[in-house]
């Protein structure tokens, strides 16, 4: 079935009406991904559109996403005190990935969701699959001053057209040889630029509605409650564990979205 037709709900995608059905799957959706997000420090975005493409089609994923997505990773974002060494190190890798994105963006208007989604799929299958094969970039400092700029472009288009922002990105920022506090923040400081700017994207090709603002917000809610769960799941849990079983979620949702764009 083509993600452009919804798999749940017969309703248009741009012309949401709130009912309890589709509150109720905006708040799990975003609780489970909330929980992923206090767990490993990353994966909202990722998680939400990787189950709201199974029930709307990819540009209204990405307006869904973006409150609870910004507002977290804000937080994460401002963590850790390390915002200004990030950036002297990083500056090349963040600027192309943010302001890129309306480029990327400009795709939704004229191509076929079912492609765009497909692409989506590509992403979390190739993403989940690196992950669990312990694959890690090693970018030492040379390599850095032409690999930021150009993991940067990549990842910003990736992320208008997807939504998406972890591939290159986050496997960047892993290769560059940050500590653990460093690369949560630095994942934080991209997540919250890229979502700033997927906004942006989305409301100058008219992608954008209000009623899906009222939802996007009514999906803060349960972001941060699940955020607060994870926190202590996390501390009882074998993190290794649980990104072992969120990455072969990924890969599966991932291949799901792919196949179905397909047919």
């Amino acid at each position: 079935m083509p993600l452009t037709e919804p798999l749940m709900l017969s309703i248009d995608p741009l012309m949401l009406s709130i009912e309890p059905l589709m509150l109720l799957i905006i708040s799990l959706t975003f609780m489970v991904a909330g929980m992923v997000k206090g767990v490993t420090g990353m994966g909202l975005p990722t998680v939400t559109l990787a189950i709201l493409t199974v029930v709307w089609d990819l540009p209204t994923a990405m307006a869904l996403l973006l409150i609870p997505s910004f507002c977290t990773n804000l937080w994460q974002a401002f963590s850790g005190g390390e915002m200004g060494a990030i950036v002297r190190r990083c500056w090349a890798f963040l600027l192309p990935a943010t302001f890129l994105i309306p480029l990327g963006g400009v795709s939704l208007s004229f191509i076929d969701t079912s492609f765009l989604s497909s692409l989506l799929g590509v992403v979390l299958v190739s993403y989940a699959a690196i992950s669990l094969c312990g694959l890690r970039l090693v970018i030492d400092d040379d390599k850095q001053r032409w690999a930021g700029p150009v993991c940067g472009a990549v990842n910003g288009v990736l992320t208008g057209m997807t939504g998406s922002f972890v591939v290159p990105g986050v496997l960047y920022l892993q290769g560059v040889g940050f500590n653990r506090t460093q690369l949560i923040q630095a994942m934080g400081m991209l997540f919250t630029l890229s979502t700033l700017a997927l906004g942006i994207s989305l409301s100058g090709n008219a992608l954008l509605s209000e009623q899906q603002m009222m939802l996007s917000a009514w999906g803060l809610i349960p972001a941060i409650a699940g955020m607060l769960i994870g926190q202590r799941i996390r501390n009882r849990l074998s993190e290794s564990l649980f990104r072992s079983v969120f990455f072969t979620s990924l890969l599966l949702l991932g291949g799901y979205i792919l196949v179905s764009a397909l047919l």
